[in-house]
Formats: structure tokens, sequence, C-alpha cells
């Protein structure tokens, strides 16, 4: 089953899409990447939810990419004498390390690493930013604050902190304990939630030791600040623009994201747009306008995926939502303005013999109107170089690494097929364009263009292109 798109959807899994069934139906309705979100599932369900996508992957015969998507630290005030309180702004509200109930005046803030980082002049943000404070007065066991807009709180309510940088890691134990699970569970991406520094990277990637692509997720300014340094720690990333929008300006949320797509493009690391692109669509069998265009967007941007959260997950229309999702992006990538503007953002290739190759590929094909690029990998490193040239040829990407074929499922543009290895250069070019014959890629008397690296299952050694005929019974021709 090929695609007739470019861009890859990832789809959340959740209490509407955990049969195998309505997994398989999000799958043909062009799910490529399933997401797991470590919040709401247990380790008992996610190694079932792992179990079921499998099953659907050994059934449609194609490689299907899953992420392991980590809670991160949650930060809550405690809870009240009345369960919520009325607040009016411009009072007086503290937030303190007494266990007591709260009322009218002030709550309990069970985490001492905020009492200790805040100063005067930085806001708090409650429930989403619905309440915010800013701080007046505090000493490292009480924040006093004034209310700046918003009237109600109530227990447990989350705290967003967007002018602090707090002295803790992205891991809580919760978190550990779920990498350690998703890690054995053998899937393929983790996401870290609220990283604020490249440091928060380094834990995940000891545990994780190459078993799995790190994702890190940008939703806190100070991640926005650092983002050069983060990138290239990670080996892809989230616009994660929930949380983003509610500790940045949401007007400030649109720039952000073109900053972090063409930051990403230029690295050659996949990025993902997430959060309420089809909202609507919980609820409604169709999404508004305004959400087509934001998917749209992302799509011209040349992101690598877009990202349903609970419209796949607990919304009434899951199918619906994942087919309308690519409705649109096959209706942008045929529209005559997108090949313009991803060419226009096609940033300059890195000064190595591997990235010339991959450069040199996408120009000849294009040049010849050659039918497809093959690349062969084992380690990926071939198949994020050809996505990263966003050629307007279709990439197969062929690799003896089913682990491989599957991370590269979130990559923009590469079908990727897991292939015995090559024996020789004969052999390749034949399994080659046996295999862009087999996809329907191409027909007898198209050429394909194949990039690889020699000698051959070298990791990162791509210097090789060769241009193949497909012969009329398949296979490579000269």
């Amino acid at each position: 089953m090929r695609r007739s798109r470019k861009v890859k959807i990832l789809a959340t899994l959740g209490p509407a899409s955990s049969s195998r069934e309505m997994i398989r139906k999000l799958f043909e309705a062009g799910a490529d990447v399933f997401r797991i979100n470590m919040s709401h599932a247990s380790h008992d369900v996610m190694q079932e939810l792992v179990r079921r996508i499998r099953a659907v992957e050994k059934s449609v015969g194609r490689p299907i990419g899953i992420l392991g998507d980590l809670q991160g630290p949650k930060l809550r005030v405690g809870t009240f004498a009345n369960g919520k309180e009325t607040l009016k702004p411009g009072q007086k509200f503290s937030l303190d390390d007494n266990p007591e109930p709260g009322n009218s005046k002030r709550v309990n803030l069970p985490h001492p690493e905020i009492l200790k980082s805040v100063n005067v002049g930085h806001r708090l943000l409650i429930n989403d930013g619905q309440l915010q404070l800013r701080v007046l007065k505090t000493d490292g066991h009480s924040i006093d604050c004034t209310v700046v807009s918003g009237t109600k709180i109530s227990d447990k309510k989350g705290v967003s902190l967007p002018d602090t940088d707090l002295p803790v890691g992205a891991l809580t134990e919760k978190d550990r304990r779920d990498l350690e699970a998703i890690l054995e569970a053998k899937v393929d991406w983790i996401a870290l939630s609220f990283i604020q520094r490249p440091e928060d990277l380094a834990e995940v990637r000891k545990i994780a030791r190459g078993r799995a692509g790190l994702l890190s997720k940008i939703e806190k300014p100070q991640a926005v600040a650092r983002l050069a340094e983060i990138i290239e720690l990670s080996d892809a990333l989230m616009v994660a623009r929930g949380d983003l929008g509610v500790e940045m300006p949401i007007e400030a949320v649109p720039g952000i994201q073109k900053q972090i797509i063409r930051a990403a493009r230029r690295a050659g690391k996949p990025v993902v747009v997430a959060t309420q692109m089809l909202e609507s669509m919980i609820t409604s069998p169709v999404p508004t306008r305004a959400e087509v265009s934001d998917v749209a967007t992302a799509v011209f941007e040349g992101a690598d995926a877009v990202m349903l959260s609970a419209e796949s997950a607990a919304g009434e229309y899951p199918v619906e939502a994942v087919s309308m999702m690519n409705a649109i992006a096959e209706k942008v990538e045929k529209d005559p303005t997108y090949a313009p503007i991803i060419n226009a953002q096609r940033q300059e290739p890195e000064a190595t013999g591997a990235d010339a190759i991959s450069l040199a590929a996408r120009q000849i094909g294009e040049t010849l109107k050659l039918s497809a690029i093959v690349t062969y990998t084992a380690s990926g490193t071939t198949g994020l170089r050809a996505a990263r040239e966003r050629p307007q040829l279709p990439v197969i990407t062929l690799s003896p690494v089913l682990e491989t074929a599957r991370r590269l499922s979130l990559v923009w543009g590469l079908h990727c097929v897991v292939t015995e290895d090559a024996k020789d250069l004969d052999d390749m070019a034949d399994r080659a364009c046996r295999i862009a014959y087999r996809e329907e890629f191409a027909k007898p008397g198209d050429r394909v263009i194949i990039t690889a690296g020699v000698p051959l299952r070298t990791p990162g050694a791509t210097n090789m292109l060769r241009i193949a005929y497909i012969g009329s019974d398949g296979l490579g021709a000269l």
C-alpha cells in the first residue's frame, strides 16, 4: 500500500481507537505512525496496544511506527476546603508550602522547586492560563501574587511558569518507569515532554542507548530560546502548540511554528506539528474551514508529519478525522503553489560527501524525470538525507533492518520497504528496480536513481549514485 502524499500522519490511540479493527481502519484511512500517550495509558494497556499495532503491521505488510509520549513533570496546586474558589482581578493570593486546604486567600503548592525558583515579576498560569498571577514577593516558602486575569481556581489545577527556569529535569519517576516499559515493548520513538534545556535529553538518551529515536516536544519558552542546542541532541522535534500557546503569547505560536519547522529542516531532523489541528472533529464529522487551513499550512511549510490527538483518541469520528487529514494533505501537495513553496524553503546541503550525493540524486532525478529515488540504508541516515532535499520524486527507502524502516515511517516522503541486504552492486540495482516495479512506482522502460554506500553495509557512508532501467521482467537493466 503506497500513500498518495509525502507528509505523514500521526494518530493518537485511546478509548475510541484501541481495538485491532479500529487501528487497522485508521491505518487504511492514512495513519502512518501511532502515538501512545503515557499520561493516560498503563503499562499493560501500552503493551497491548503495541501488540495490536504489530499485528496490523504484519497483516498489511507495511512498517508502522509507534511513538511513546512520556507525561513529563505535571505541576499542580493543592486542594481547597470548598473544592474551588472565585478570585477577583487585582486581589492578593498566595501559594505556599502549608499542606492545609486552601481558601480565597491561599493554596498549597506542593513543589518546593517552584517556591525556591520564582522571582518577583514572574507569571504563574493556572489551568492552561485561564487564571494568571504575577509574583509580588517570595521567600522560598510562600509566593505572594496579584491576580492579573481570570477568576476561578479549583483542586489540582495545573501550573505553568513561562518566566521561570526550574532546576529539575524533564524526567519524573513515573517517566523513568514508563520509559523502561516502552523500550522493552520496542516502541520506535520516545517523545519527551516539557524540556527546558539540552541537558534534559541526556538522561533519556543514556537510558535508551539507541533503542528508540528521541523526539523533543517544544512547548516551553526556555526550549525555544535554546532551540539550536536541543535540535542537535534530538532525533526529531514536535511543535507542541497546546502548552506552547499557554506559556507564550498565543499570537506568537504561528511564527514559532515556522521557526521550528525551518530549523529542523535545516538540520535534517523530522518535525511534527501537533495539537488542535482538527479539534472540532472530536464531536463533528467535518472540520472548520480554519482547521483545514491550519493543516494545509503545516503541509505547505514542509513539516514531516501532522498529528491528531483527542480527535483520534477519544473523538466520535476517529476514522473520519484521519481521512480528512489525508485528503487535505493530498490536495495541498497537488496544488500548483506547493512545489514552488517547498523548493523556495529548500536548505543548502551540509559539506559532506553523503549530503552532496543526496543533492545530486534529487537534481539528476528531477532533471531526467526519473520515476523514483531508491535509497539503501541500515541506520536510516541515507533516508533522512534524501528527505531533507524534499525531492519532487518519490523516495523508496530499502532497509534490511525492520526497526529502521519503522522509525523512518515518520519522515517526509519516505516509502519504507524491508528487504534483505544486497549481495553486490548488480543485486542492489536489480533489487531496487524490482521493488520500485512491485510497489507501483515504476513500470518497464522507466528509470530510477539509486543511492547507497560502498562498500555495502557501511553505516552512514553514502557515496554512490547509479541510474538503472526497469527491464521487462521488472529487474534492472543496463
